[in-house]
């Protein structure tokens, strides 16, 4: 292979005769390209001389055009080599053809462009999101009217897998909790002569918030995510299509069970939580304050706001877990086709069930101060 190279005449007119040699190929061309547009300066190319050219292809032609102008070669230019005439001018129609890049905005219009794109795609998901709760209502009614038509062994298998399995992390993490709460309490409330009423922080705090919320935001990222993947992938695998294909109702064979399994299992979980956070501010009580066992679980006993705080915290758990486990599955029921899409309704599913948890946690609060619980 020999490299292209290139020379040029000036002319009386102006212009510049060019005279090409060496391969004008892709792999030939190097720098030529970029040294005969400097050479050039915008002269239009008036004659070619192709005596002593080898090989040329598309590549060798675009340099030509490109460094030719606008204005092209003229018409006999390739009388000596027709077959690069016929190459050339293949590119030079596909060139003028094709559109001018479109010019891009200015950062202002980019950004308030990326806002209303932002406030679409949030509509847009609020849209969906509705017509997804009209569809899990009909569903819903469906399987309370006719109770044979739920499938029992699906809404056992999901219990087992997000309720039961979850017992260890939640009973773990609340019994932090409840040790941490009990920490503050104590060297706070201590420096007052207060540390008494250590107790009731770690109960009132336990029964009426961090037990049902700290449950519900690990489950969000713990089954919301395994839902949203589980439902994605079979979407992914046309797995659903084939079911509606066989007469069966997706919502009733993937949706229901799954959003049973967390109604029934997230109250139970958020109990489990009570008892660990509780057993937790026991223990640094006891080891910081010197109040036994028996004095902790008295304190709690003779409190009479202590079951109006349970039954707070106990009303929030079916409706978060009717929110994760909706917003868990249609998350998996919007994957397209590819894994990038299984990828972000995931992530999707998570970020929004903890935003939910947290925003109706604040709505039940303001509800509870104004009914005086």
């Amino acid at each position: 292979m020999t490299m292209a190279g290139f020379d040029i005449s000036e002319r009386e007119d102006g212009g510049a005769t060019l005279r090409l040699t060496g391969d004008w190929t892709t792999g030939g061309i190097d720098r030529s390209a970029q040294r005969l547009n400097q050479s050039l300066a915008g002269r239009p190319i008036i004659g070619l001389d192709l005596d002593d050219m080898g090989r040329f292809d598309t590549s060798g032609a675009l340099a030509v055009f490109l460094a030719g102008g606008q204005n092209g070669l003229p018409r006999d230019a390739w009388a000596a080599r027709p077959e690069a005439g016929r190459i050339y001018a293949m590119v030079e129609m596909l060139e003028r053809q094709s559109g001018t890049p479109p010019q891009r905005a200015d950062a202002f219009t980019r950004a308030f462009a990326k806002v209303g794109r932002g406030v679409h795609d949030i509509v847009g998901e609020m849209t969906l999101s509705m017509a997804f709760l009209g569809r899990l209502i009909v569903a819903t009614g469906t399987a309370l009217k006719h109770p044979s038509r739920i499938r029992w062994p699906a809404w056992v298998s999901q219990t087992e897998r997000a309720g039961l399995d979850a017992i260890p992390i939640i009973a773990v993490t609340n019994f932090f909790i409840g040790a941490v709460i009990a920490f503050l309490g104590a060297n706070l409330l201590t420096q007052f002569g207060a540390g008494v009423f250590t107790v009731q922080l770690v109960a009132v705090s336990v029964l009426r918030e961090f037990a049902v919320v700290i449950t519900s935001v690990l489950l969000a990222g713990r089954s919301a995510s395994s839902f949203a993947a589980e439902i994605g992938s079979m979407r992914m695998n046309q797995e659903i299509d084939a079911m509606q294909v066989m007469g069966v109702n997706p919502f009733q064979a993937l949706v229901i069970p799954r959003l049973a399994a967390m109604v029934v299992m997230l109250p139970l979980l958020t109990f489990v939580g009570i008892i660990s956070g509780l057993v937790g501010g026991l223990l640094v009580t006891w080891s910081q304050l010197n109040y036994g066992p028996s004095f902790f679980v008295q304190r709690i006993l003779d409190d009479p706001m202590m079951d109006q705080h349970l039954f707070v915290g106990m009303v929030k758990a079916p409706v978060f877990a009717v929110v994760i486990a909706a917003i868990g599955c249609r998350q998996g029921l919007s994957v397209g086709g590819d894994v990038e899409s299984l990828g972000s309704r995931v992530t999707a599913a998570v970020v929004q069930a903890i935003f939910a948890i947290i925003f109706l946690d604040a709505v039940f609060a303001m509800i509870f101060l104004e009914l005086g619980l």
